[in-house]
C-alpha cells in the first residue's frame, strides 16, 4: 500500500464511523425528503459518535481555523450555534463574541448538551446558553441575533423549512445565516452523499424561506461556507 493513499483509507473509516452513529429521531421509518428539493434528509448523529467531532485530524481534514474568520464574528455580537453537539465551534464562537456577547448554543439530545457544557465549565467560558431544542423548532429568542451557524447540521433537519422559519424570525433585520456544508459536487470528499449538499441545493432550499445567498466560499479543503442574509 502506498502511503499516498494511507490518509484517504483512514478518512473513509472515520467517514463510515459517523455513517455507524446515525441516530434516528422520532421513531420515522426514513428520513424523508425536502419538497422543493427533493434532496434526502440525513439522520443526524448520536452522541456517540461525538467523539468523530473532536478527532485530532478535524484541522488537517476541514481547516476549521480557516472558518472562523468567514464568520466576520465580532466582539459583542450575539449569535448562535445550531446543532452545536459537543461545543467545538460553540467554544471558539464564545472566545470571538467575548464577556460582552453570547453565543445560544442548541441541540436536541441532552447529551450532546453535557458535553458541551462540561466543556464550558472547563475553559471557564461564562457567555454560552445551552438550549435543548426540539427537531422544528430550535428555540431562539426572537430578533434577537447578529448570526446563526450550523456546521454540517443543515442538511440532517427533518424539517427544514419549519427550522428555517424559526432562524429567520431569531435573526435581527441585518443579522445573518452561515451553514458549513460538505461538498455535495466532489464525490472524492470522503462522507456518505446524503450529509453533503451542493451550493445549488442549498441556495434552492435556504432562499425559498425568504433568505438571500450574500455569498459563497469553497476555499476549504472539503467545505462549502454559505452566507444568506434576510430577505427584505
Amino acid at each position: 500500500m502506498t502511503c499516498s493513499r494511507v490518509p484517504l483509507i483512514a478518512s473513509l473509516v472515520v467517514a463510515a464511523a459517523f455513517a455507524s452513529v446515525a441516530m434516528r429521531v422520532g421513531g420515522q421509518a426514513s428520513p424523508g425528503r425536502h419538497p422543493v428539493s427533493g434532496r434526502e434528509y440525513a439522520w443526524p448523529m448520536g452522541v456517540a459518535g461525538a467523539p468523530w467531532l473532536d478527532r485530532a485530524e478535524r484541522e488537517v481534514e476541514e481547516a476549521p481555523s480557516r472558518a472562523i474568520p468567514m464568520l466576520k464574528v465580532v466582539p459583542g455580537e450575539t449569535v448562535a450555534d445550531v446543532g452545536a453537539g459537543s461545543g467545538y465551534f460553540t467554544e471558539r464562537l464564545a472566545r470571538l463574541v467575548g464577556p460582552t456577547g453570547r453565543v445560544y448554543a442548541t441541540d436536541i439530545q441532552q447529551g450532546m448538551l453535557d458535553l458541551l457544557g462540561a466543556r464550558m465549565t472547563k475553559l471557564q467560558l461564562e457567555n454560552v446558553t445551552p438550549v435543548l431544542s426540539e427537531p422544528a423548532d430550535p428555540k431562539l429568542p426572537a430578533n434577537a441575533l447578529d448570526m446563526v451557524l450550523m456546521v454540517d447540521v443543515y442538511h440532517e433537519l427533518g424539517a427544514p423549512q419549519t427550522v428555517l422559519g424559526h432562524i429567520r424570525t431569531a435573526l435581527k433585520p441585518t443579522g445573518r445565516l452561515v451553514l458549513i456544508e460538505y461538498k455535495g459536487e466532489d464525490p472524492a470528499i470522503p462522507i456518505i452523499p446524503s450529509h453533503k449538499m451542493t451550493v445549488a441545493q442549498a441556495k434552492l432550499e435556504v432562499e425559498h424561506e425568504g433568505f438571500v445567498l450574500a455569498s459563497t466560499d469553497s476555499s476549504l479543503p472539503r467545505q462549502h461556507v454559505l452566507t444568506f442574509t434576510k430577505k427584505p
